[in-house]
This record gives structure tokens, C-alpha cells and sequence, in this order.
């Protein structure tokens, strides 16, 4: 299964052989916590099946969520790469079983891989330009103009619509946002109006393009 793995791709048999034998599947209900922010830990989780979400939470209970992952993703590879505490929170949106793979087994690899560490550092970079696009948005957008950036980036091709996978609430989109819910229960009731968005059980689907301004 490694092997599927972008991050994996490019290892010697010898090395996926000892990750595999090495690693430790779990699996989690719904609504788990996988990691807590500030945590500290020193293993890697693969995701199998199932779909998490991180987040971030102030002691008021206040939520923003960072993203979803699902099979073929990982995390808590920070906390490998520079030993400091957890940086944010992992929750379970469904059954999900991952490949816990620990810090030695995985330093063992680099070391002997460079090319792991080069997908490693590209895959950071990625993460990296992703946050800053999130900044640009908090800070340069209103809040339609999230709300929009937000069911684009996440809507994907699915049977020739743009459906968005995850089963998303309102509350939700306001904490990638950082809106209040009742604010983008409005946008989204406009949208649906307008005929650009519609709901096909608890999925959203994008079926115009979205208007370039609430």
C-alpha cells in the first residue's frame, strides 16, 4: 500500500519492505481524536481509508479548520522534523485506519533516500504555498469571496459535476472562513437560489460558475 503512496513512490522494495513490516495499522470511529494540538509524538500517520479533518481551537471552543485529508494523505510530519509539540488537532470524520510509521523508521529511510527527502520538502512547500494562499484570502477577501474560493478549491469532477465530497455543515465553512454561520448560511441561500449551488443529499454541488461578488 505504501508503494501507492506519492511520498513512497520513489523507495527501493528494501526500504518500503522495512516500513511496511514496521508500521502499525489502527483504525478509529467517527469523530476520534488522532492527535490533539500540543501533543508530542514522533511517528507519521498514512491515511488507508476514511477521512480526517485538522483544525485549530482557542480555549473559548472558537474552531478553524486547516483542511481534509483522506486515503493516499499524511500527517504529523512536523512534529518528526523539528520535535516540537503537535500544531494543531486531528479528528476523524468517518471509520478511518492509518499506518502509524515512526520517527527512527522513517529518518532510517531518508537518510538512505534522498529522494524521500526531496518529495518530503516539496510536499511542505506545497503545504506551505497553501497556507499563505488561506493568509492572502483572510486578509484580502471579503467574506464571499472565501466563501467562493473555499467550494471551488474543494469541489472536484465527479460523474461530469463539481461536487464537494466532504459533508460539510454551514458551521463548518464559517470555521475555514472565518465567518460567523449565520453569514454564510446567507451566501449559500443566495447561491442556491441563483441557481449556481444546489444540495444533493448532504453534499454540495457547484453547478455554475459563482459570481464575482455577494
Amino acid at each position: 500500500m505504501l508503494k501507492n503512496i506519492p511520498l513512497f513512490a520513489g523507495l527501493e522494495d528494501a526500504e518500503l519492505d522495512l516500513l511496511s513490516r514496521r508500521a502499525v495499522a489502527r483504525t478509529f470511529p467517527k469523530n476520534a481524536y488522532i492527535i490533539n494540538e500540543g501533543d508530542r509524538s514522533e511517528t507519521l500517520y498514512v491515511m488507508v481509508s476514511g477521512k480526517v479533518k485538522a483544525f485549530l481551537r482557542d480555549e473559548n471552543g472558537k474552531e478553524v479548520i486547516l483542511s481534509f485529508q483522506g486515503p493516499g494523505e499524511y500527517f504529523g510530519e512536523l512534529a518528526l522534523l523539528d520535535d516540537e509539540p503537535r500544531s494543531a488537532s486531528i479528528v476523524t470524520m468517518e471509520p478511518t485506519t492509518v499506518n502509524v510509521v515512526s520517527k527512527a523508521d522513517l529518518m532510517k529511510c531518508i537518510s538512505e533516500s534522498p529522494e524521500l527527502a526531496f518529495r518530503l520538502i516539496r510536499d511542505l512547500s506545497h503545504r506551505l504555498r497553501v497556507l499563505t494562499e488561506n493568509v492572502r484570502s483572510l486578509a484580502l477577501m471579503d467574506v464571499y469571496g472565501r466563501v467562493a474560493r473555499t467550494l471551488l478549491d474543494l469541489a472536484k469532477p465527479d460523474d461530469g459535476k463539481m461536487v464537494i465530497q466532504e459533508k460539510l455543515t454551514h458551521q463548518d465553512i464559517a470555521n475555514m472562513v472565518g465567518s460567523s454561520r449565520e453569514m454564510v448560511t446567507r451566501i449559500l441561500k443566495d447561491l442556491t437560489t441563483g441557481g449556481y449551488i444546489s444540495n444533493e443529499g448532504r453534499h454540495i454541488v457547484v453547478r455554475e460558475k459563482l459570481p464575482p461578488a455577494w
